[in-house]
């Protein structure tokens, strides 16, 4: 399990349970992108984390997967985003590493948002859930700025962790305009979401 000086959030999360109470949101939902659309450019940082972190960025295509979403699965990720987002303490990139953006994992306790997105990621994985299903997000947030959030797929819908949202909502209750994410087949392949206006991940730590 992965930890943040030294401490290490135990779950036991079985991805392939079956039922779940949580409801799909209603048709009629400003829609904010209609479908994957074509082969976008991978976000600024994440060459650079796949090369520190090979093993975290493995290539080569695999079956798309959704999780199914059981009430255990659901706490569990209430568990985790609500954790990271406490624990990890915001601060931009230019203030923590002296350059604009940065990807990496936040082992000193502190990092933006991308860094928040992939401990959540990590620890998912590690705990069992299909990496196909939990897919790193660019999105523009309300004020127009780039930032990252991870995107569960389920059978249930599409839900995103968001360390400036407590709570896990689903994708179109965000606000977010939706520009690029992983693909689900190939995590080294990002599609565009529609909005293709050039984003840098991460314009401020939250």
């Amino acid at each position: 399990m992965f930890s943040i000086r030294g401490q290490g959030l135990g779950l036991a999360i079985v991805a392939s349970l079956i039922g779940m109470t949580a409801a799909a949101h209603a048709a009629g939902e400003r829609v904010l992108y209609a479908s994957l659309g074509d082969t976008a450019r991978s976000p600024i940082g994440w060459v650079e984390f796949c090369a520190d972190h090979p093993g975290d960025c493995r290539g080569g295509a695999t079956q798309a997967r959704d999780i199914v979403m059981t009430q255990a699965a659901w706490k569990d990720l209430v568990r985790v985003n609500r954790w990271v987002n406490d624990t990890v303490k915001p601060i931009t990139d230019q203030d923590h590493w002296g350059v604009i953006e940065k990807w990496s994992y936040p082992t000193d306790g502190y990092g933006d948002c991308e860094d928040y997105v992939l401990l959540k990621r990590k620890m998912l994985i590690d705990a069992g859930w299909p990496r196909e299903a939990l897919l790193i997000t660019v999105v523009r947030d309300k004020k127009g700025e780039g930032h990252a959030v991870l995107t569960v797929k389920s059978d249930k819908g599409e839900f995103i962790l968001d360390n400036q949202n407590e709570d896990i909502v689903a994708w179109t209750d965000t606000g977010y305009r939706f520009v690029k994410r992983q693909s689900q087949t190939d995590q080294n392949t990002w599609v565009s979401l529609g909005d293709n206006r050039p984003a840098v991940a991460t314009a401020s730590a939250r």
